[in-house]
C-alpha cells in the first residue's frame, strides 16, 4: 500500500490503521478491549449476557471500518476525508452524551474525544490541503479571467471560442 498523499490522508490513515488494529485486539482478546474501555470483566457472565456477541460485532465492524479508511487513503477518496469529519462529530456528540447520561462508565469518554479530535484533525488536514494546492495552482492569465480563449479573434465572452478557420458552427 502506498503512502498517503496528502495532510488530510495521513490523519485518515492513522485512523484506520488504529480501528484495524483495536478491531483485531477486540476479536482475538476481549478483555483486554473492555477493559481499556473501563467496562468491567465478570469471571463469568449471566444468561441472557451479550456482552462477547456485541463486542465481537463492534470488533468486526472496527476492523472493516479501518480497512475501509485505508482504501480512502490509497485512492485519496477526497469526498471519504470530508464525510468522515461530519460524522466522526457526530459520534463524538453521541459518545459524550452517552458518558453524561451515565450510560457508559467516565472513561469511555476517550473514545468519544478521540472521534472529536480525528473530525478536527482531518478537517484541518483537508484545509491545509486546500490551501497548500491553491498556492501551487497556476496564475490565470487575463484572457482566461476574462472568460475569453486565447486566439479568439471576435465572439463575446459567452459566446465561447471562435471556431477554427475553414470550419461550420
Amino acid at each position: 500500500m502506498r503512502l498517503p498523499r496528502s495532510g488530510a490522508g495521513w490523519t485518515i490513515a492513522v485512523f484506520g490503521v488504529l480501528a484495524v488494529l483495536l478491531g483485531a485486539l477486540g476479536l482475538v482478546w476481549p478483555q483486554a478491549q473492555l477493559t481499556m474501555l473501563g467496562f468491567e470483566v465478570p469471571q463469568t457472565r449471566a444468561p441472557g449476557d451479550y456482552t462477547g456477541t456485541f463486542l465481537t460485532a463492534s470488533s468486526m465492524a472496527s476492523f472493516n471500518m479501518g480497512v475501509y479508511y485505508l482504501l480512502a487513503v490509497a485512492t485519496e477518496w477526497r469526498a471519504f476525508y470530508r464525510f468522515t469529519v461530519v460524522f466522526r462529530l457526530v459520534t463524538f456528540t453521541v459518545f459524550t452524551l452517552t458518558v453524561l447520561a451515565d450510560v457508559a462508565p467516565d472513561r469511555f469518554i476517550g473514545v468519544a474525544l478521540w472521534e472529536g479530535a480525528g473530525a478536527v484533525a482531518t478537517a484541518i488536514g483537508l484545509r491545509w490541503d486546500a490551501r497548500r494546492s491553491a498556492g501551487n495552482a497556476p496564475t490565470p492569465t487575463e484572457s482566461q479571467v476574462s472568460g475569453v480563449t486565447e486566439g479568439a479573434s471576435t465572439g463575446s465572452a459567452l459566446a465561447g471560442p471562435a471556431a477554427p478557420a475553414g470550419t461550420d458552427r
